[in-house]
C-alpha cells in the first residue's frame, strides 16, 4: 500500500524522498493538508505549481514586507495602466473583471476610467481599451520606466509619500557612510523617452502622454501580468510597475493596491514531529528553492525536473499529483516527463485520465468540482478579506473519494507522529475548525451553519490611507532600494568564497550577479530596472519569437477544457483538430504563406504541424499560439485537437527568481 511504502523508505531515514506537486490554491484547506502531510513525514518536497501570484507576492515582500499577492482596488481606480493584464481574457476572478469593466464603461465622461492595455498583440482587453500600446515583448519593464522618468522629471509623484513613506528614492548614504544612488537618479540617466523608444519600440512622445495621464488622475492604478497569469512573470518587470503606483504614492489608497488583513482563519494545532521528520526537513529541497541561489521562491519545479534528470537514480522514490498535470501544463513539458517516467511510484488524486494520470502507478480519484466541498480563501486580487466555500451539489457518481479525507486516512495509517498530526475525522472537520475563527470575526456573528449555508464570508472595509507602520520592510517603509535583495546578493556572494569574511569584492560579486542571471551593476541590482531576457536558440537560424496566448473561453490549467466550450472557439482558431497561430499578414508574406497555409513551428526544443491565420493584430515577427489545446490524454473530444505550445517552450530562468520565461522562444516557421 502507499502508507506502507511511505513507512518503508521513512523508516530507513529517508522521508524526502517523499514529493508532492499541487495545484490546489496556495491558502486553500487542501494545500495546507497536504503540505502539512509532508512536513509531518519530514519531506522539504512540497512543490506547487508556478503561478503569475507567486510573482506579485515577492515583490510585495521585497518592496513593502508582506508575503502575500498584491490586492488591487480595482472598482474605485479612474486610471488603469495594464501591463499585459488580460483584464477581460481571464484574469483574476473572471466575474468580478466583467463586472468591473461594465463599471468602468459606464460611467458618465466626468468620471469614466480611462485604461491604457500594454500588450504586443491586439487582446480582446487591447482591443477594448481607450489606448492599446503594443511594445517588443518582454520589455515592459522599460516602459514602465520610461514613465516613471516622466514623473519623476516633471515632479509629478506624489511629494508627501516620497518624502515620508519610501526608502532609496534619492541618493543616500548607510551606516558605513558609503554613498548609495537612489532609484530616482538612475531613472532619470538611464530611462529617458528616447532610451525607451530604442528598447520598446514605443514612441516617446506616447510615453510622455501616458506618463502625465496616469500622474494627473486622481486614483491611477498600475498592473503587472500576462494573460490569465496563469504562469509567473518576471521579477524585476513586476517591481518597475508596482513603482509607478509607489510614485503617485497610490499605496494603501483608494483606488490603488491595498494592504489588506489576512482571513482570520482559526489556527491548526502545531505538527507533530518525531526525529526521522527534523532530520528530513533540514535536507535541502530538490529544486533548491529558498537555497542561496534562489532566496525569494518558494517552489521550482522545472529545477525539480531538472535535478532527476541529471541524477543518475531519482532522488524521489514516491510523487504525489494533486489537482495538477505537469506532464501537460509545464512549459518544455517532455522534460517533466522525462523525470516522471524515473520515479519509481506516482500517485495520482486526478479524477480526470490526464497526461500525468496516464503515467501513474496508482490513480486515487477525486470526486469532481460538483461532488466535494472546497474552499477558497482570498481569491487572487480580491480587495478584501473573502473567504468562500463550495458545498458538494450532488453525489458522487463513481467510487471516487474526497483526496483531503484520502490524506487524513494516509496519515493515520502510517501512525506515530504523522497520525497525531491529524486528529479530524474528515476533511470537513477541518475546514470546520480553519472556519471557527470567523465566528467571531467582522461585524457580524456567524456559525459553521451559516457560512455552509451560505458560501462565503467576508469584511469589505478598508482604512484607505493608513501608511504608518504598515510596512514590514527592514526601513519601515515601502522600499524602491529592497535591503532584502541587498541582503540575499551579498550572503550568496559570500558562500562564493568560503572563508572570506567580505567575499563583497572583485570576481565573487560580479560571479553572483552573473549566476543569478543579472545584467544590472551598483545598486541598481536592489532596485526596480529592466534586464534583457535572454532567450534559447540561435536568433538567426530562429529569428522569430513564440508568445502563448490565453483566451477566456480555453482552459488552460490541470483540468481540459469542456467540451462544448471547444465549441465556441472559431475556425480561424480550431478547425477539426488543426490548431491556427496568429501571424501579421507582413510576417507571413515573407514566408509565402497564405491563410490556412499548414506549417511547422520549430524551437530548439521541437516541433508542432500548425496552420496559419493572419491577424493585423499580431506584432511582427512574433507568432502567437493558444494555450490549451493539444491534449494527448481524456477523450475524443479532447484528445489530439490541436497541439501543445509546451511541448516546444524552450524556458530560460528569469534574473534572481528563478521562474521559467515562458515567453521568449526562438521560433521559425516552415512552409509545408
Amino acid at each position: 500500500t502507499l502508507a506502507a511504502r511511505i513507512k518503508g523508505f521513512r523508516d530507513k531515514g529517508n522521508p524526502e524522498k517523499l514529493a508532492a506537486v499541487d495545484g490546489n490554491q496556495s491558502r486553500s484547506t487542501m494545500a495546507l493538508l497536504i503540505k502539512r502531510l509532508l512536513n509531518s513525514i519530514g519531506s522539504p518536497n512540497y512543490l506547487r505549481m508556478p503561478r503569475e501570484e507567486d510573482t506579485h507576492s515577492m515583490v510585495n515582500f521585497l518592496m513593502q514586507g508582506f508575503d502575500s499577492p498584491l490586492t488591487f482596488d480595482l472598482e474605485n481606480a479612474d486610471f488603469i495602466l495594464s501591463f499585459g493584464c488580460g483584464l477581460l481574457d481571464g484574469w483574476g476572478s473572471s466575474g468580478r473583471m466583467l463586472n468591473v469593466w461594465r463599471r468602468w464603461a459606464t460611467n458618465d465622461r466626468q468620471h469614466k476610467t480611462h485604461i491604457v492595455q500594454v500588450d504586443p498583440r491586439a487582446s480582446n482587453t487591447a482591443s477594448k481599451a481607450d489606448l492599446w500600446l503594443a511594445p517588443s515583448p518582454g520589455t515592459e519593464a522599460a516602459l514602465a520606466l520610461g514613465m516613471a522618468h516622466v514623473i519623476i522629471k516633471e515632479k509629478l509623484y506624489s511629494k508627501e509619500f516620497i518624502d515620508n513613506h519610501s526608502f532609496g528614492f534619492s541618493d543616500w548614504f548607510d551606516e558605513k557612510g558609503l554613498e548609495h544612488k537612489g532609484f530616482s537618479g538612475i531613472v532619470l540617466g538611464k530611462y529617458s523617452p528616447e532610451n525607451v523608444e530604442n528598447i520598446t519600440g514605443i514612441k516617446s512622445r506616447v510615453i510622455i502622454e501616458v506618463a502625465r495621464k496616469f500622474a494627473s488622475a486622481n486614483a491611477p492604478i498600475a498592473l503587472a501580468g500576462r494573460g490569465k497569469g496563469t504562469f509567473p512573470g518576471s521579477l524585476y518587470e513586476f517591481m518597475s510597475v508596482h513603482a509607478l503606483n509607489a510614485l503617485k504614492g497610490r499605496v494603501n489608497n483608494k483606488g490603488g493596491t491595498l494592504i489588506t488583513d489576512d482571513v482570520p482563519l482559526a489556527p491548526w494545532a502545531d505538527v507533530v514531529y518525531d526525529s526521522v521528520a527534523n532530520n528530513g526537513l533540514t535536507k535541502e529541497r530538490i529544486d533548491r528553492a529558498g537555497t542561496l541561489r534562489y532566496p525569494f521562491t518558494r517552489t521550482l519545479i522545472h529545477k525539480f525536473a531538472e535535478v532527476i534528470n541529471g541524477s543518475h537514480s531519482s532522488p524521489v522514490d514516491t510523487l504525489l499529483l494533486c489537482s495538477a498535470n505537469p506532464a501537460y501544463t509545464m512549459p518544455d513539458n517532455q522534460s517533466f516527463i522525462k523525470a516522471l517516467k524515473k520515479i519509481p511510484f506516482i500517485v495520482s488524486f486526478s479524477p480526470f485520465m490526464d497526461e500525468s494520470s496516464m503515467m501513474a502507478d496508482l490513480i486515487l480519484p477525486d470526486h469532481s468540482h460538483l461532488e466535494k466541498m472546497v474552499d477558497i480563501v482570498r481569491p487572487t486580487g480580491i480587495q478584501y478579506p473573502l473567504y468562500a466555500l463550495s458545498r458538494p451539489v450532488v453525489k458522487p457518481l463513481y467510487r471516487t473519494r474526497h483526496t483531503g479525507d484520502v490524506i487524513i486516512s494516509l496519515a493515520k495509517r502510517i501512525g506515530g507522529s504523522i497520525a497525531s498530526s491529524f486528529q479530524w475525522a474528515n476533511f470537513e472537520e477541518a475546514i470546520k475548525e480553519r472556519v471557527s475563527g470567523l465566528y467571531d470575526a467582522g461585524e457580524n456573528k456567524v456559525s459553521w451553519e451559516d457560512v455552509k449555508k451560505n458560501g462565503y464570508w467576508y469584511t469589505p472595509r478598508h482604512f484607505f490611507g493608513k501608511r504608518s507602520d504598515i510596512f514590514k520592510t527592514a526601513s519601515k517603509k515601502f522600499e524602491f532600494f529592497s535591503t532584502k535583495i541587498e541582503l540575499a546578493i551579498k550572503t550568496y556572494s559570500k558562500g562564493l568564497r568560503p572563508g572570506k569574511p567580505s567575499g563583497l569584492e572583485g570576481k565573487s560579486f560580479d560571479d553572483a550577479l552573473l549566476n543569478l542571471g543579472i545584467s544590472a551593476k551598483g545598486d541598481e541590482v536592489y532596485m526596480p530596472h529592466y534586464e534583457e531576457i535572454k532567450s534559447g536558440g540561435d536568433k538567426n537560424e530562429y529569428p522569430l519569437l513564440l508568445l502563448p496566448i490565453e483566451f477566456i473561453n480555453l482552459a488552460t490549467g490541470w483540468i481540459g477544457n469542456p467540451p462544448f466550450l471547444n465549441k465556441t472557439l472559431f475556425d480561424y482558431q480550431l478547425t477539426k483538430d488543426d490548431l491556427f497561430v496568429e501571424v501579421n499578414p507582413k510576417t507571413a508574406s515573407r514566408y509565402g504563406l497564405t491563410e490556412g497555409a499548414k506549417a511547422i513551428l520549430k524551437s530548439p526544443k521541437g516541433e508542432l504541424s500548425v496552420r496559419i491565420h493572419h491577424f493585423d493584430g499580431a506584432m511582427p515577427d512574433v507568432i502567437f499560439i493558444p494555450f490549451g489545446l493539444g491534449h494527448t490524454a481524456y477523450d475524443r473530444y479532447l484528445k489530439g485537437k490541436g497541439v501543445n505550445p509546451n511541448e516546444i517552450i524552450d524556458p530560460i530562468e528569469d534574473p534572481l527568481s528563478g521562474q521559467p520565461v515562458w515567453w521568449n522562444t526562438r521560433v521559425k516557421l516552415i512552409k509545408i
